[in-house]
């Protein structure tokens, strides 16, 4: 499992490897271009029922840490589709990658 660091405020949200190069990817396009957006998923049932979203800008500090040192295969469609849903009013919302699952990817857990 891989983690995104969110800020100085200790929220360390996990997401498998996979899921989180994609959204690197996707976050950092977007605040290259100085567009804030929200990302939001659907909580694990370990943490709750229900969503979560944070605010990404470029004055909030990010870090990705990745639990393996393999680089992983990107899947064109799947961050065609994020950057789409990054680019809508209501931001990013995590959706299933195309051809993987029929559920979008949830991560393991939160942690402050």
């Amino acid at each position: 499992m891989g983690r995104l660091y969110y800020g100085e405020s200790r929220i360390v949200v996990e997401f498998d490897d996979r899921t989180l190069a994609h959204l690197q990817i996707i976050i950092r396009d977007k605040l290259l271009h100085s567009s804030g957006f929200f990302l939001t998923w659907t909580d694990d049932t370990s943490v709750g029922s229900g969503h979560s979203s944070i605010w990404l800008e470029r004055s909030i500090p990010l870090r990705f840490h990745f639990s393996s040192a393999r680089p992983q295969q990107i899947n064109r469609e799947w961050l065609h589709q994020l950057m789409l849903s990054a680019n809508k009013l209501e931001g990013m919302r995590l959706v299933a990658e195309p051809g993987i699952t029929n559920n979008a990817p949830r991560p393991l857990s939160h942690v402050r």
